[in-house]
């Protein structure tokens, strides 16, 4: 027999402010778009709104006035973070797994290890010259590897939520005659979906946002990704508007300075808003579970 839910005064409160919490999240994501379709006389002189005062579309006409340009580097960025974001995770996943394995010599020496990185950096000299005698310039391979060098910090996050895992698990295997290899393929990492996800979103969010490799080692316009594309695209129109503004070039129409940046906004944000709720249901479970062990 189906037992039908009770709604309570309770319930019905709780549903509402979580509703109401859930509306002023999105309220940003609202006027990001609405703004981008703002005409800029409009913007500069009423500011932002979330009605426009007079709808335009000349932000979106700049943005894909080269629409093969456009659609080359976004799929560049789709390539490279796709790429990255699979090899990326297995590698953590792999040093995560050795750096949990009680059999593991002195694997608490090269967590420590991992852990100076979080806390001292050679800086971008150093990290500029070893990237270019590694010959990591004017390649897809620049835009890979330096941001696949995994993470210390989603490392111990994959390695403390391993050590959760009972014991016996690997105990049991190696009784049946399973090398590492199968216990962390067949075993380990069917049981750590929810922090392969997590992590996982954290390296495409990383790979998805990355303009620096591109503006430190490539130069070939045709392996930029979009979000180096869109930033330089926008940096040659702010400078535009301040030649305008100071009278070097031309008067006309306002440059769309301030609904570029929003359209900008809105078309690079799309590819992880699509992603986040597929992957959302392991993500709690993930950092709260990883982040209980040091």
């Amino acid at each position: 027999m189906r037992v039908r839910k009770r709604i309570t005064p309770g319930k019905v409160l709780i549903y509402m402010v979580v509703t109401l919490v859930a509306c002023f999240c999105l309220l940003p994501l609202v006027l990001v778009v609405a703004v981008s379709f703002t005409a800029e006389e409009e913007i500069i002189r009423n500011g932002y709104s979330l009605f426009p005062g007079r709808f335009s579309l000349e932000a979106y006409k700049m943005l894909f006035k080269n629409g093969k340009e456009v659609f080359r580097c976004y799929l560049n960025s789709v390539g490279v973070t796709a790429a990255g974001t699979v090899l990326a995770t297995m590698i953590t996943a792999m040093a995560s797994y050795s750096l949990a394995n009680p059999s593991v010599q002195y694997r608490n020496a090269i967590s420590m290890f991992f852990f100076v990185t979080m806390v001292f950096n050679g800086g971008m000299v150093p990290w500029y010259i070893m990237c270019k005698n590694l010959g990591l310039t004017e390649s897809y391979l620049a835009l890979l590897i330096p941001t696949l060098i995994f993470s210390p910090f989603n490392l111990f996050l994959m390695r403390n939520y391993m050590q959760q895992l009972p014991a016996s698990l690997m105990e049991s295997a190696k009784l049946d005659g399973a090398n590492d290899g199968v216990i962390a393929f067949r075993i380990y990492f069917p049981l750590c979906k929810p922090i392969l996800a997590t992590v996982a979103l954290f390296y495409g969010i990383a790979y998805w946002n990355d303009w620096w490799n591109a503006i430190m080692l490539v130069s070939d316009s045709k392996m930029y990704p979009i979000q180096y594309y869109l930033m330089k695209l926008r940096s040659d129109q702010n400078f535009m508007k301040q030649l305008q503004s100071a009278g070097v070039a031309g008067r006309g129409a306002f440059a769309p300075s301030e609904s570029l940046q929003m359209a900008t906004a809105a078309i690079t944000i799309g590819p992880i808003v699509l992603l986040y709720p597929f992957l959302q249901k392991y993500i709690v479970k993930g950092l709260v579970i990883g982040s209980v062990k040091g």
